[in-house]
């Protein structure tokens, strides 16, 4: 383990290799070989009308990788070549399993940071946010299965590399997710303006969880009821809220602050 310089806080991976594809692959026989293949897929979309792809859903469903039926006009949006009714989305990273992760943390005695992005669309949000997060010294950035940014060649480059070092762990169910986070220890901070607390209250030494909300509507319901803390970033001009990636940063930072402090 090496200390990140003037951070105070030590990486969980030196470097994680990742895939060098394409952002997409299209027809019927490309999805399959991808799909049986090792190789991340973000998603597939699927002709709504489609007959015989029977193989193409049974493999994503093996695999944990959400299949969308679409209308031909959303599917000729993403390429005009023959696609056949199939394009499958390949991810620019490798996912992490999210258990091993905490585990490795624990076991080398660090006191672990976790990123949840729930349902973070944008994908240079999403670039930027895990930019920060790998700065920041975060040990892995949680994303949901479905209603997440695809994690393409625009997100690596607007995270400025930062995806090649950080773990991203992909989960089907954030309350899941987040209820074996809380049972493993973490308190659980959501990054939000309906909450009471503010960000620098809690205490970031502890194992720790923190969630950022959807550009649309912030963090679900849900995942908020089961936050230990529920912490706003004080605001002293007349618009209401930060662009997501900001409001990250900010929480992220204050993090690196305390832990400066005690270290």
């Amino acid at each position: 383990m090496e200390n990140r310089k003037g951070s105070g806080v030590k990486k969980f991976h030196k470097h994680i290799n990742r895939p060098n594809k394409a952002d997409f692959v299209f027809g019927v026989n490309s999805v399959i070989e991808t799909l049986k293949s090792e190789q991340e897929i973000d998603k597939i979309l699927l002709l709504k009308e489609m007959k015989h792809v029977e193989e193409i859903e049974t493999l994503a469903r093996n695999r944990g990788i959400p299949v969308q039926k679409v209308p031909m006009e959303k599917l000729n949006r993403v390429t005009m070549k023959n696609h056949q009714g199939a394009i499958a989305f390949v991810s620019a990273v490798n996912f992490a399993i999210l258990s091993n992760v905490v585990t490795s943390i624990f076991e080398s005695g660090e006191s672990p940071l976790v990123l949840i992005l729930d349902r973070i669309t944008d994908v240079r949000n999403f670039g930027a946010i895990c930019r920060s997060a790998e700065c920041s010294g975060v040990h892995a950035v949680v994303v949901p299965a479905r209603g997440s940014a695809q994690i393409n060649g625009d997100a690596m480059k607007t995270s400025s590399g930062a995806l090649n070092f950080i773990p991203v762990c992909r989960e089907t169910d954030l309350i899941n997710t987040v209820k074996y986070l809380k049972n493993s220890g973490f308190q659980i901070i959501s990054c939000t303006e309906k909450g009471n607390d503010l960000v620098y209250d809690a205490d970031y030494s502890l194992p720790t969880a923190i969630i950022m909300g959807s550009e649309e509507d912030g963090i679900s319901d849900a995942l908020i009821e089961l936050s230990d803390f529920k912490a706003q970033i004080p605001l002293k001009g007349k618009v209401e809220s930060l662009n997501v990636s900001v409001a990250a940063g900010v929480i992220l930072f204050e993090a690196v602050r305390q832990k400066m402090k005690q270290a």
